[in-house]
């Protein structure tokens, strides 16, 4: 009971203005995206991390910004001609078991999910998608939050992970979420 109230004041409090200044985007992601490359956001609601790494991969770059919620793609789709970066970021609805991105199977560099895996019905089933869209040696970033996620929930993204083909290679320090970094593996049978 005490953390279920704990969880909803954390949450109530963290909402946008509190959370827009805590995060952002280009200060956690500026070591693993770089201008000209293919990224992917899993679950990105309405783009806050689409956003920043929209800025940082550039004109040249592409983001690929999905969600199962359509109210937040739509809402995406005019944040991005607000910040004039329609060109550059590619909202699409996606299912719970299917990123809807096999189209570039092979070609993201970087993928990203933020407060998304623990939610999923299927995060298993979710990172083998991430892990075909991803070149070889591409980079999976999560980040699950230590106040919703159990740790038995990160221990079992973390094995899905590896199951999938996927090296874990960094946990960077958060204040107040569990982060880890993934490598796909270069010789991995799900390449």
């Amino acid at each position: 009971m005490a953390r279920k109230f704990l969880t909803q004041w954390i949450d109530r409090i963290l909402r946008k203005p509190l959370r827009l200044t805590l995060e952002v985007p280009e200060r956690l992601l500026k070591t693993y995206v770089e201008p000209g490359m293919t990224v992917l956001d899993v679950g990105c609601g309405e783009g806050l991390y689409s956003i920043g790494m929209a800025r940082l991969v550039g004109p040249s770059g592409r983001v690929i910004a999905v969600d199962t919620q359509v109210e937040a793609i739509e809402a995406l789709k005019q944040r991005t001609a607000h910040f004039d970066l329609s060109a550059t970021i590619e909202p699409r609805v996606c299912a719970d078991r299917d990123l809807g991105v096999d189209d570039g199977a092979g070609q993201v560099d970087f993928a990203l999910a933020v407060y998304v895996l623990h939610h999923a019905a299927d995060p298993a089933c979710l990172i083998s998608g991430i892990h075909r869209a991803l070149k070889p040696k591409g980079v999976l970033l999560v980040v699950e939050p230590r106040h919703h996620a159990s740790p038995a929930e990160c221990e079992a993204i973390e094995a899905a992970a590896h199951e999938a083909g996927f090296a874990t290679t960094e946990y960077p320090k958060m204040w107040r979420d569990w982060a880890v970094r993934f490598e796909k593996c270069p010789l991995s049978a799900n390449a």
